[in-house]
């Protein structure tokens, strides 16, 4: 862990100032200004807790080595060697507790997911490579029993998605599919090609946190709900009753629509569960004050040159070029087997976000 120790020793230094501030008269009379202080001084408790205790454990740790620089019998060692490994095992929770405690946390990590998957450049055979995210997400949500719910999609040709919406729900589902946003790249030889060339085709994935009604208030007055014949695969009675359902968001101009229910009540839910989660993150983007940025970084154009990620079906391989990492086997990972990607992507965005903590910490 990069400084570590020169991070921490800051914040102690800080939990020490507002102690020092808070028994100041000026402050302890000032009840708005006391708040804030006490606020902050809160928030460094536990971490400072961890520190203090983290050093006296390190000169336990000394004390204790040096004992085995003597001269024991060996029932004494055993001793000795004993209570080292039970200071370096509480030195190793201290730490990890204390680099947990510095990592910003994401609030959206244990929430439901709403999946947005489009064919991009490359034909017929991008529409095949985006019903393949498909069955792979499905398949590495059922690994971890979590519940896919199909919320609308447009079939291409040969049993291919133009697009395909789904929620996927359970918990920690945005933690791991957010690193699964961005743009796809598959470089096979397409079931549709007689001289055996290899086609590169793409396929944009987004993934959006499912919105609470706590989270957003979508009145009334700023919907306008349409319904209509469903144009998909249903039986007899899509052609028969309107129950696929449009909703747009009047303010915002954005829509959402599902007619994968027979039940224009369950389609009408559908679609409002993704109006919900578009407006939230609409919303979030606009906050951030970069919304066309933050989109593109999602999801991009679909131009074969913007990529996170290749899967190449000729050498075996799935490339994330993010960290750089190549994995064999490429049948297993298509058949939902995501789990050393997802975990070697969050391990990178762990290290870098406690990275740029110690770096604010060490700026105060």
């Amino acid at each position: 862990m990069p400084n570590i120790e020169d991070k921490l020793q800051s914040i102690e230094k800080r939990h020490e100032e507002l102690n020092e501030l808070m028994s100041r008269p000026e402050i302890s009379s000032n009840r708005e200004k006391l708040q804030e202080l006490g606020r902050e001084r809160a928030g460094l408790d536990d971490i400072v807790s961890d520190y203090r205790e983290h050093k006296v454990i390190s000169r336990s740790l000394e004390d204790t080595k040096a004992l085995l620089g003597q001269k024991l019998d060996d029932d004494m060692a055993k001793l000795v060697k004993d209570e080292l490994d039970a200071l370096l095992s509480r030195q190793k929770r201290l730490l990890d507790r204390l680099e947990e405690a510095l990592r910003p946390k994401d609030p959206n990590d244990d929430r439901n997911v709403i999946v947005e998957i489009r064919a991009g450049t490359g034909g017929q055979e991008a529409g095949l490579f985006a019903a393949d995210l498909f069955r792979m997400y499905t398949r590495f949500a059922q690994s971890r029993n979590w519940q896919v719910d199909v919320i609308d999609s447009s079939e291409s040709e040969r049993g291919g998605f133009k697009e395909a919406i789904f929620a996927v729900k359970g918990k920690g589902a945005f933690s791991r599919l957010k690193y699964e946003r961005g743009v796809h790249r598959v470089q096979r030889v397409p079931v549709t090609e007689a001289s055996g060339r290899i086609h590169t085709s793409t396929a944009t994935v987004a993934v959006l946190p499912e919105a609470e009604e706590v989270d957003l208030e979508l009145k009334p007055e700023d919907l306008k709900i349409d319904y209509y014949h469903s144009s998909g695969a249903g039986g007899q009675n899509v052609n028969k009753v309107e129950t696929a359902v449009r909703i747009m968001h009047l303010p915002t101009g954005i829509t959402a629509s599902c007619q994968d229910e027979r039940s224009q009540l369950k389609n009408k839910a559908k679609a409002m569960s993704v109006l919900r989660a578009r407006v939230l993150d609409r919303q979030q983007l606009e906050r951030q004050e970069q919304l066309s940025v933050e989109r593109r970084s999602q999801v991009g154009t679909g131009e074969r040159s913007e990529k996170i990620r290749t899967y190449n079906f000729p050498q075996d391989r799935v490339t994330d070029h993010r960290i750089g990492m190549t994995l064999h086997g490429l049948p297993r990972i298509m058949g939902g087997d995501l789990e050393d990607l997802i975990e070697a992507l969050a391990a990178a965005d762990r290290a870098k976000k406690t990275d740029e903590a110690y770096q604010r910490v060490g700026s105060q």
